[in-house]
């Protein structure tokens, strides 16, 4: 069975910066499309980045591009959020979900199959 562990939320200034970590256990990551969501109170849950078990990644959401970037260490397994230049408007409860690397990434919450708890990260002054 599929693990995820998120970690690394926190509060955080507007134009701060915040490492999130996803820990994988129970597969290796080259065998699953690794994601991060984030969702917002009173809000959908919204795809951000994506990792893909092949190696390259995608972003899903247009104001983190140039802020926002994803990376994976294999050795470790764990997929990684770099998250520069935040905002107020970043403040969300993040996530961490998996799918098989066969079906590819997908902005929508509900294509994906294994999920993490979730790291809570709050810009404000």
């Amino acid at each position: 069975q599929l693990q995820l562990v998120e970690s690394g939320g926190g509060l955080v200034q507007p134009g701060g910066s915040l490492r999130l970590s996803c820990a994988v256990s129970g597969s290796t990551l080259d065998r699953y499309n690794i994601a991060w969501f984030r969702q917002a109170p009173g809000k959908e849950r919204e795809g951000v980045s994506c990792f893909y078990n092949s190696g390259g990644t995608t972003n899903f959401l247009n104001s983190a591009e140039g802020r926002f970037t994803i990376s994976r260490d294999n050795a470790d397994n764990r997929v990684y959020l770099q998250m520069n230049s935040l905002k107020p408007e970043d403040t969300a409860v993040y996530y961490c979900a998996a799918r098989s690397g066969v079906w590819g990434c997908s902005p929508r919450s509900h294509d994906w199959d294994y999920w993490g708890q979730g790291t809570q990260v709050t810009v404000s002054s």
